[in-house]
């Protein structure tokens, strides 16, 4: 199974299309998604903690199920099977006074 550390997925081999960015926000690519899963992390909120796939602006908006598919594919399991990590709306500073003034 996907959390199954002991399993063997084996080893990690280079592909042509490695350097492709996949989360653009934090510009991951998929090799190093790739080389993740082959070093442990196994689900997407590893994956997230780890390299910051999804973390950016968009909050995996854009790179989510990209990230999802690449984890699936070096596990060998359907897409179905990974849960997603928790999505969260981005935060921006915000000044005090913006805060504080009276809606109409």
């Amino acid at each position: 199974m996907m959390n199954d550390r002991s399993s063997d997925i084996g080893e990690f081999i280079q592909c042509a299309d490695d350097d492709m960015v996949i989360c653009r926000c934090e510009e991951i690519t998929k090799g190093e998604i790739r080389k993740a899963v082959h070093e442990g992390m196994r689900t997407m909120p590893e994956i997230r903690r780890y390299l910051r796939a999804g973390m950016g602006l968009c909050q995996g908006q854009t790179c989510s199920k990209l990230v999802k598919g690449i984890v699936a594919a070096e596990l060998k399991v359907s897409p179905a099977l990974i849960k997603p990590a928790t999505s969260r709306g981005p935060i921006r500073p915000t000044e005090m006074k913006t805060l504080s003034q009276e809606v109409l």
